[in-house]
Order: structure tokens, then sequence, then C-alpha cells
């Protein structure tokens, strides 16, 4: 059995940038990381879609410590799988990696004050066991082996070719061909525009339409500040303007929302002209931020509308039929390839079973401690990013804040930490693990996910200023995160022993 100070699950861009945290900023704990698959990159790696690529600006979606040199910010999928794997080159991290090695189950044990964690070996299919005082889980929020596929009435009838972006074929060819993308989100919207350069033609059929702003792929402030300035300097000040303005944005969508939705569709209507149905097209019966917004780089949607590779065709799915698929509205659309981007099967803490002392955790009972722990669960953090903002802004936020929990413990000799909430609080009112957002990926396990309260520190509040305040400055001995030695622990252990046998 092997053993460590501190375990990470999962080598994408979480669990790496949480590694190089840890490796520069508490060097006398020694880890490991453990990955499913045979690759770092994590989503990066798995997507190989047409066209796959951020939805984020990468002054922002990547990591603090180490700057964007591309010209492009809105970047291609292979160029952030490349920044990824640089990182971990950097670093020297790539010995401290499993590959192939699937987190199943993970017991904490008191008497240790250790995780006993359980991975499957993908080539054998047999066990391996890992202890670990820590845990840190970076298995991102979606199922790698589970998209969410609905089955659609008649499916099997279809004649042509059915593909799921999530597993892609190595040599799909769509050359000349008609395509038809069923979905609205940011993969639909990626897909359609790199495909029809080649297909006949694409159309994106949506059951209800996005909100979508462009920006330009090219940064040219940031590339301008990057060749007067040392590039540490310029991605820094070019961070701090994206977050800014990322976090500003949706502000404006909580107290200004048709406003906000007044430019969007202002934008797209000067993209598409005044004749195109926007109404119908590109405008969602929700406000601005209720769900994902999605980000297209230099027009490119609105370009292949326009020269009419690509349309997009808002209706209902009645059936499919062996040429393609039936709308309600009566229409048939033939196509030689469906693309369901119909979107991600959301799974929780990457679908690991936690007990504690022989306890099952049900993660829908316990309460969030600053969207990053989790009630009665010691020695347990995991990433979870932004839903308004980039993903890795609060990926580095929570391996910073766990980087001082662990060097809180080191310097105290403390061996365990678990948030408790007291018994006058449990009556809080409890909200859901995000508010205020509410597609179907979401709505669909929000039942399963943690409860968050209405105070800090029992807050997910999803906003990048509130969330640096709590993991930066806020004292980490609050009254809510307990922190006990071992030696403690046993001695509470030996008293309770004694208390039962005076009391048999």
């Amino acid at each position: 059995m092997q053993s460590s100070d501190v375990i990470i699950i999962g080598a994408g861009l979480s669990g790496i940038g949480a590694a190089v945290y840890l490796a520069e900023r508490c060097p006398k704990r020694r880890f490991l990381i453990l990955e499913a698959r045979d690759a770092i990159g994590g989503t990066w790696d798995l997507f190989r879609y047409p066209g796959i690529r951020s939805d984020s600006d990468m002054h922002t979606l990547g990591y603090s410590f180490k700057p964007w040199l591309e010209a492009k910010a809105i970047a291609d999928g292979p160029s952030i799988l490349n920044y990824i794997r640089e990182t971990a080159s950097e670093y020297l991290l790539e010995n401290k990696i499993l590959f192939g090695h699937k987190v199943v189950r993970s017991e904490w044990l008191s008497d240790k004050s250790k995780w006993l964690i359980e991975a499957e070996i993908e080539d054998c299919g047999e066990l391996a066991q890992f202890e670990s005082n820590f845990l840190h889980i970076c298995a991102g929020y979606y199922s790698y082996s589970k998209p969410y596929d609905p089955v659609f009435a008649n499916q099997t009838e279809y004649k042509g070719q059915l593909v799921h972006p999530q597993f892609w074929p190595k040599n799909l060819d769509y050359r000349g061909k008609r395509v038809l993308v069923i979905g609205s989100g940011a993969t639909a919207m990626t897909l359609v525009p790199a495909m029809a350069r080649e297909a006949e033609e694409v159309i994106m059929l949506q059951r209800s339409p996005s909100y979508v702003i462009s920006r330009p792929a090219i940064d040219r402030l940031a590339n301008f500040l990057r060749f007067i300035l040392p590039d540490m300097w310029a991605y820094s000040m070019i961070r701090t303007r994206n977050t800014l303005g990322q976090q500003w944005l949706y502000y404006r969508t909580r107290v200004a929302p048709n406003k906000v939705k007044e430019f969007l569709l202002g934008k797209v209507r000067q993209a598409l002209g005044e004749d195109y149905d926007v109404g119908k097209h590109f405008t969602p019966k929700y406000n601005p931020w209720d769900q994902r917004m999605c980000l297209i780089p230099d027009d490119d949607l609105f370009e292949v509308i326009n020269n009419g590779s690509a349309r997009i065709v808002t209706d209902e799915i009645k059936s499919f039929t062996s040429a393609g698929v039936a709308l309600m509205s009566g229409e048939e659309l033939k196509a030689d390839i469906v693309i369901t981007a119909t979107g991600l099967q959301l799974n929780v803490m990457g679908d690991i079973e936690v007990t504690v002392d022989g306890q099952i955790a049900d993660f829908s009972q316990c309460w969030t401690y600053k969207g990053l722990m989790l009630t009665n669960v010691p020695n347990l953090t995991s990433t979870f990013g932004y839903i308004n903002a980039s993903w890795t802004l609060r990926a580095d936020l929570t391996a910073e804040w766990l980087c001082r929990v662990l060097n809180h413990m080191d310097v105290n000799d403390f061996h365990k930490v678990v948030p408790q909430l007291p018994d006058e609080l449990k009556d809080m009112p409890a909200k859901p693990w995000i508010s205020d957002f509410n597609p179907g990926y979401m709505n669909r396990v929000m039942h399963l996910l943690p409860n968050q309260g209405d105070r800090e520190p029992w807050i997910n509040p999803q906003s990048y200023f509130k969330d640096r305040k709590m993991f930066r400055r806020a004292v980490l001995e609050d009254g809510f995160l307990r922190f006990s030695k071992k030696e403690a622990a046993c001695q509470d252990k030996i008293s309770n022993s004694k208390l039962d046998s005076e009391g048999a």
C-alpha cells in the first residue's frame, strides 16, 4: 500500500494546478495524483471534436502563476492541452501521477487520521490501495464515461451516423455531407462554424435558444502589453481586467437583466441584420446568466449563418426517421450525420463513495463550508469552479486555501480538520448548492449536492471577490473549522471507552 500526505484525484486543469501550489507552498508535504485516464489534461484531452476551444479567455482560464503567451486569448483545445502538459513538465509533476487509477472508494479512519483510498487499475481491473492524511478531489463536475444523451423516439430507425461529441470518432468524414447538430450550448456553437467549412450544410437544431456574446479571439491589448512589459506583469494586468469584466457583467445581469438582454440581442441583430429572426433563434425565455452564456470568437457562428453554410432551426423533435429527424412543426430535417450535443451528465465528488468511520457520507445532507469542504467530513477538499466566470479562478483560490490549511496543521501538529455546524445554526435556511442558476444539467443533480446556508462560511457564493476575501483573509480557526491532534483524538477514544466501561 502506497502512502502519501496528500492525494489529488484528477490530472486535469485543476489537479495539475493544485499540485503546483502544493509543490511550491507545502514543500514538506508528499503528494500523489491519481488519474483515471491514461493522459494529463482532463477535459482538454477527452474532447476531440472539430473546433474544440475554450469558452473563457485564457488569461483567466490559465493559471495565476503561469502566463498565457499565445496570441489567441480564446484558444483551441490542443493549445490548452499543451499548456497543461507544459505546466506539469516545468514543475516536474509527471513522476507524481499514477495513470489508469480510477478512485472508486475512500474511507476516513479516525484512529489513524488517514484516508484509505481504493482505485481500480485500468489495465487489470484490480484494486490498488493508498493511505493519505488529506484528500483533494479535482475530478471535475461531469462523468467522462456517461454523457447526457436523451433517447429520442424511433432513434434506432435512423440509417445515418449518430455521434455524441464526448466520444468523437477519430476519422469521421463530414466533407460534403449534411450535418445536423442537436443542441444550443457551447459545444453546438463550437461545432457548427467548424464543420460548416467543409460540410455541404450544417443545421443547428435547438429546442430553445441560448444567449450568445462574441469577442475577438485575439486580445490585442494583451499582446501589446506583453511586447513592452515582462510576461508576468502583462498577464497579471489582463487577468485582473478580464476578471473584473466577468464579475461586472454577471453583477449587471442580477441588477439590470433587461438592459443586459437588450445589449446582447442588439449585438446579435447588428451581426445578423434586422431581417433575421433574432427573437425566435437567439432570445431565451430566461434572463442572462440564469443559465450559462455562450461565448463565440470573432463572430464565427454569425458568419456561417450569413454565408448560408449553416442555419438554425428552433423546434422540438417529434421522432427520428430513417433519413433524419421529424419535428413537431411537421418539417423533416434530413442528414447524413446527426450529432447529439445534448450536454453533460454531472456527477458528485467524482462519483467516489466516501465513508467516515464506516458511515457513508450523504452529500445532500451536508452543509458546504466555503464551497470546498463538507460538514463532518474530515480532511477532504474539492474543487468546483465558477459557472459565471472562468473555472480556474476558483480552482486557484481553492488550492491556495488548501495550502494555508496544510501549513497551519503542520505548524500546530494538527492531524485533522473538519467543518462542524453548531447546534444553533442547524435550523439555518438551506439554499441550493448554486443559487440563481437553473440549466437542466444542474437541475438534474442539484438534489444530490450539499446545501449552502445564508451566512459565511456556509456559502458557495460564486463570486470571485467574496471567495478571495473568504479564502485569503479570513482566519482559519473561526470556531466552525475544527482542528485537532491525533493524540487528542486517541485520548478522546480512551476516555469514551472508560466511560462506557464504568457505565457498564
